[in-house]
C-alpha cells in the first residue's frame, strides 16, 4: 500500500509541476540548487548514481538521494516519464516522499524478521 502511495504522489507531483526527470535536468537542478529530493530507480545504472551522487557532493551535500525500489518502469507508469532519476523541487512532496520511503523501509525490515 505505502509503494502505491508514492507512486501515486510522484504522479501528483509531476501534474503539478514540481519534477525534474532525466539525467542533464537533474544535474542542474542540483547545481541551482532548486532540487529538494533525488529519486534513483533500482535499475539504473552505477554510472548513473555516481554522476548524480558526484553532483550532490559538489552541491554541498543536498539534496538527498534515494535508491528506490522501483524500476524505471514503475517509475514512468506513475509519471509518464521513462527515466533513471528524477528531482522534485518543492519542499513538502520532498519530506512526504521521503517519509513513505521510510515508512516503506520499516515495513521491509518487520516482515524480513
Amino acid at each position: 500500500m505505502t509503494q502505491d502511495k508514492l507512486l501515486s504522489l510522484l504522479g501528483l507531483c509531476r501534474r503539478a509541476g514540481r519534477l525534474q526527470w532525466g539525467h542533464d535536468a537533474c544535474i542542474d537542478a542540483i547545481r541551482r540548487g532548486t532540487a529538494k529530493l533525488c529519486l534513483v530507480s533500482a535499475d539504473a545504472s552505477a554510472r548513473l548514481e555516481r554522476d548524480i551522487q558526484y553532483a550532490v557532493d559538489r552541491a554541498g551535500g543536498t539534496p538527498p538521494v534515494i535508491r528506490t525500489p522501483y524500476t524505471m518502469q514503475q517509475m514512468r507508469d506513475a509519471t509518464g516519464y521513462f527515466a533513471g532519476v528524477l528531482t522534485t523541487d518543492d519542499e513538502g512532496f520532498a519530506k512526504r516522499l521521503t517519509q513513505l520511503h521510510q515508512d516503506s523501509s520499516r515495513r521491509d525490515i518487520a516482515n524480513d524478521q
